[in-house]
């Protein structure tokens, strides 16, 4: 049973006693459904207390509505609502939204959900022990992050990465979303609106929080490979920043040649460019070794690595981190300096303990193989259908899906409907013609959840075409 919070207001200059104020504000409240059965009211002298009256003036009007057959008292068991069948007092489970029930039963492959595994690792739970038992943290959390954390997230990446950062390079964010308007906030220190180019297709949120912070998003176009070089010498208008996923393009799935890369550094460098480097799920290879981060390559452009738990761990947590060197890296400490951090000390000190004990580690390396064998199987079902391309197959959580019949957009609403959901590849794409595809993810389903949504989708979108394509990017 839960003690109700109870909003009463005493008009000491109206005419009506405050015994009959009180019991007419917790009538009101009981009849609009505010007050359920399931609510014990408060002990009479505390209520009394903090209204400021005397525990008299409560009683009576506890009294009057148990008369009234609105409250009933249970002894020291305290005194709670009536179950009354002439008040429209639905059950608890019947107040639950309405979407979750609907919900239940769908099965969704929307993309950038992993597996939601570590929650139930028991050093999971043992790290976030440790965190809760330590002792004397009583004052903020540091603005850069916990310095535990920050060292574990540093050895993490040297073996991930190969990338060799120290501690003091590494900011802790509250996800890429926070990371990304910090980045706008340091900008808009020079500019009041920074131009920031983005590929296209690409994510999404992001050109929507970078330009809710105030920055101006340009986009240009790129295939599965990203960026080129040759594209950056064209552009008129030089922006002051540039994001890119090189290590697995998204939504598309390929990945940026070195030379590539070797080239934006060159041009970022020529034209005080600021490179951001989203490596937003580069621990999850299944063909090909990874590249090296552009943050790890030699150039005296300023690159800014972001690099997120959301994949690796789960969305839920909302943390992430920067990797930060040179004027723009000391700019971006004095910015999250600034405006403090928004990751909770508890959490940061659970994931340092979690990573340093080697939990990360293991659960990668178990989440590898559970989607690899998805990978396997959405490529066993899909990859030899005729009319299909497709793509995204050499890392992460999604694949792409191109047919040219029918429309996406049509097959995500009857595959909904049959309790399937998917997500229409033209929803990333920004000032380009989109595609005809679907992107879907295979990180957070089951292998039978994904067995029986691949038999839906095959039946309303195979078939059609000259004959099978599927590409491994």
């Amino acid at each position: 049973m839960r003690e109700a919070e109870l909003p009463i207001e005493l008009d000491r200059n109206s005419p009506n006693p405050l015994a009959a104020q009180v019991a007419s504000q917790l009538r009101t409240a009981i009849l609009n459904g505010l007050l359920q059965p399931e609510h014990t009211l408060p002990a009479t002298r505390r209520l009394a207390t903090e209204l400021g009256i005397s525990r008299g003036v409560v009683v009576r009007a506890f009294e009057q509505l148990s008369g009234e057959g609105f409250l009933v008292s249970n002894g020291a068991g305290g005194t709670k609502v009536a179950v009354r069948p002439d008040i429209n007092s639905r059950p608890l489970e019947d107040r639950k939204p309405r979407s979750a029930s609907l919900q239940a039963d769908v099965i969704d492959l929307t993309p950038g959900r992993p597996s939601g595994s570590p929650f139930q690792d028991r050093q999971w739970r043992s790290a976030w022990k440790l965190a809760v038992a330590e002792q004397g943290k009583i004052q903020l959390p540091p603005a850069l992050g916990v310095t535990a954390l920050r060292v574990a997230v540093a050895d993490h990446l040297a073996v991930s990465r190969g990338l060799a950062v120290d501690a003091d390079d590494i900011i802790i964010t509250g996800g890429t979303s926070d990371a990304l308007q910090l980045i706008v906030a340091m900008l808009r220190n020079h500019t009041a609106q920074p131009r920031i180019l983005v590929e296209d297709p690409g994510y999404p949120t992001a050109r929507r929080v970078m330009t809710a912070a105030g920055a101006r998003i340009q986009t240009v176009p790129v295939d599965e490979n990203g960026l080129k070089s040759s594209q950056l010498a064209a552009l008129k208008d030089v922006p002051d920043a540039v994001l890119v996923t090189p290590s697995h393009q998204y939504p598309l799935g390929g990945r940026m040649a070195v030379q590539e890369r070797l080239g934006l550094l060159k041009w970022a460098e020529q034209h005080g460019v600021l490179v951001l480097e989203d490596d937003y799920d580069s621990e999850f290879r299944h063909s090909r070794m990874p590249l090296p981060a552009v943050a790890s390559l030699p150039g005296g452009a300023d690159v800014v690595l972001l690099g997120t738990f959301s994949k690796n761990l789960s969305p839920w947590l909302r943390c992430g981190y920067l990797v930060v060197r040179g004027d723009a890296g000391q700019q971006l400490k004095a910015t999250r300096e600034a405006l403090d951090t928004p990751v909770a000390g508890i959490l940061q000190s659970a994931l340092a303990h979690y990573m340093q004990d080697g939990g990360l580690s293991r659960h990668v390396t178990r989440a590898r193989r559970e989607y690899a064998h998805r990978r396997s199987l959405l490529m066993d079902r899909l990859g030899s259908r005729p009319g299909l391309e497709l793509s995204a197959l050499d890392g992460g959580l999604h694949a792409v899906v191109r047919f040219t019949h029918p429309e996406a957009a049509e097959v995500a609403a009857k595959a909904l409907a049959l309790g399937v959901r998917v997500v229409p590849l033209s929803g990333y794409y920004a000032d380009r013609p989109p595609e005809n595809g679907l992107v879907l993810g295979y990180g957070a389903v089951t292998d039978l959840q994904l067995s029986k949504a691949l038999s839906i989708l095959a039946g309303m979108i195979g078939g059609v075409g000259e004959g099978p394509v599927a590409r491994q990017l």
